[in-house]
């Protein structure tokens, strides 16, 4: 019997298929690339769809202003309610929303002149409301009288021993310190955790009139976001600054802040309307102090310490993208772009905070139009691929504005430049660039440069530029920033810099002696043209976002590295004295440091 010979198997089939649809891969990299890229970034954009949260037991409806008075779904030993409004789960629903707010400040005000005598509020059994407004997951509303005027200290404390106790003293509503009527929120409640409190009560010679104790086990964070960070001590033996590292636009958590105490715990979790905090602006009110923030992708809030939203300012056709700033008079500065513009992320905003009226106050595109039309869209290979088609020719990151001189400073990380603008109220113009004199040859704008005094490496893609007069020179000031010491150029051809090894290319890194971001300092000089490098230290790299800020208390300084995901404080030296690891989605924007004096705390 003969047998057929085999046939030869037929490799080059397989072959053939992976190779075409490598082919085909390659040929899509192109279109799916920003694809991808514009569907993370449009996170930025979205607002919430969704207010309703676990709710206790419905007591009753005030039917005047539409909502709920409920248990709270917490275990305590002192009663707490909820304030939920009946619209709550209606499309278009918000918190951010004035008309909400006062229907739900109406409903307090009820609570606290109960009629008849029936209820009267003390330490003991207070006037207690979960997040009343909305705003903040873990506030606790407080509402009490006392014969005499005192003023609340308090402590928190559980049982995890890695969570040390939480101590302060409230800052009450009326902005006394010392009262007989408190009104105020209490911060620092662990999420997840049975909390014990202990209230003082302390008279203004300073002797304690009560001490009242009571127990509340909270709920778990809404965002599902860790609430104990892991965090490692540095070479530098000084203590920590007092305040609250508060971390804004996490990605894969946006529409939250995250505010963390000193080891790492979560004591409190804002809750937005969507986007993220961009920087929290502190201004004094005569009923205590108020902050102003964002709350969605084109929209300002102002609020008072218990979360309450006094006042709103939707931002029309154009969207935030990297930074707000006290303005002159009672204005805010804001970075923004016309939502759906090819050009983005280069016109400065003005908001009147009294009035809400917007105002395009510039638009760098005609401040600086000479180089503008030097410029062009990204493209999908370029190394800011996710914004293909766009027109990112500047990309402003941080802004300041200076009263004195009616100027503003603002940080370009396309260019790796500081500029600052001149005269915005007026004839703007171009003041000075601080940046790598190479880059602007032969664009026109080189004749603005300031000149370097002394050799050092210029900043690159640098973030959270501040500008610090010296007091004692005039026409001498310090511009401190976070070098991401990270080159990268997505809307120019005509331009390769000559950089050295230390300047990262690589978005994440390389594993060499790139690998580092800086802590800047600049001394310049206006009158003479000039900058000198005069402080650096090296932090963990973050080609992107990023900020480093000092506080003129102490001289230390709060800085996110945004890829690397950790954000830490350093002493006025650059030595590390601690630094905190944190989970997201590729990067976390800002970290600041505040004490929130005045706000939530005397």
């Amino acid at each position: 019997m003969k047998t057929r010979p085999k046939k030869k198997a037929r490799l080059w089939l397989p072959l053939a298929v992976a190779a075409g649809v490598i082919a085909v891969l390659l040929a899509l990299v192109p279109v799916l690339a920003p694809a991808v890229g514009k569907w993370f970034t449009a996170q930025e954009s979205e607002v919430r769809d969704g207010w309703a949260v676990d709710v206790g037991d419905l007591i009753g409806v005030v039917e005047a202003e539409q909502v709920e008075i409920r248990t709270a779904p917490v275990e305590a030993s002192i009663t707490v309610l909820q304030l939920v409004p009946t619209d709550i789960e209606a499309e278009g629903f918000t918190y951010y929303d004035t008309g909400v707010q006062q229907r739900l400040r109406r409903t307090l005000d009820l609570g606290q002149a109960i009629p008849d005598g029936r209820v009267e509020w003390t330490a003991e059994t207070p006037l207690a409301v979960l997040d009343p407004f909305g705003t903040g997951a873990n506030g606790l509303y407080l509402y009490f009288e006392t014969d005499l005027p005192t003023r609340v200290e308090y402590a928190v404390h559980v049982e995890d021993e890695r969570i040390p106790d939480f101590t302060a003293t409230a800052a009450d509503a009326s902005g006394q310190a010392y009262t007989t009527s408190h009104e105020l929120q209490l911060i620092g409640l662990v999420p997840g955790e049975v909390n014990e409190v202990t209230l003082k009560l302390r008279g203004s010679w300073g002797n304690v009139r009560q001490t009242v104790r009571f127990t509340i086990e909270m709920p778990e964070t809404h965002s599902g976001y860790d609430t104990l960070l892991d965090h490692t001590d540095g070479e530098s033996g000084e203590a920590l600054d007092d305040g609250l590292f508060t971390m804004m636009r996490t990605n894969g958590y946006l529409g939250y802040g995250f505010l963390y105490d000193n080891a790492g715990v979560m004591r409190y979790e804002m809750v937005l309307e969507g986007f993220g905090l961009d920087r929290i602006l502190f201004y004094d009110k005569a009923a205590g102090d108020e902050i102003v923030t964002c709350v969605s992708s084109n929209k300002l809030a102002r609020m008072n310490g218990l979360g309450e939203v006094l006042q709103v300012y939707p931002l029309g056709d154009y969207e935030l993208h990297h930074d707000i700033d006290y303005g002159p008079d009672g204005k805010v500065v804001a970075l923004a772009e016309k939502a759906g513009d090819a050009n983005v992320e280069d016109i400065v905003l003005e908001v009147d905070l009294a009035t809400g009226e917007v105002t395009e106050l510039l638009d760098f595109k005609k401040l600086m139009a000479g180089y503008y039309e030097q410029t062009r869209p990204i493209g999908p290979t370029d190394p800011f691929f996710w914004q293909a088609g766009e027109q990112d020719w500047i990309h402003l990151n941080t802004i300041q504005y200076l009263p004195d001189s009616d100027s503003l400073v603002v940080s370009s990380r396309e260019t790796s430049t500081v500029i600052k603008a001149e005269n915005i109220h007026g004839e703007a113009s171009v003041g000075w660039l601080c940046g790598d004199p190479a880059f602007w040859q032969g664009t026109g704008y080189e004749g603005y440069c300031l000149a370097p005094v002394g050799d050092f490496t210029w900043q690159y893609g640098q973030h959270s530029v501040a500008w610090a007069p010296d007091p004692d020179e005039e026409g001498v000031g310090y511009l401190r920033m976070f070098n991401n010491n990270y080159w990268a150029l997505s809307s120019r051809d005509d331009y390769q810099p000559d950089l050295p090894d230390t300047v990262g290319t690589d978005l994440y890194g390389d594993g060499g002696g790139a690998d580092r971001s800086y802590v800047y300092v600049y001394r310049v000089d206006e009158k003479a043209g000039t900058v000198e490098l005069t402080e650096a230290f090296p932090v963990p790299y973050s080609s992107i976002v990023s900020n480093a800020t000092r506080s003129d208390a102490t001289g230390h300084w709060a800085v996110n590295s945004g890829i690397a995901m950790v954000f830490g404080e350093y002493d006025g030296a650059g030595r590390l004295i601690r630094q905190y690891s944190y989970e997201c989605t590729m990067q976390g924007y800002r970290t600041f440091k505040y004490d929130y004096k005045g706000f939530w705390f005397q």
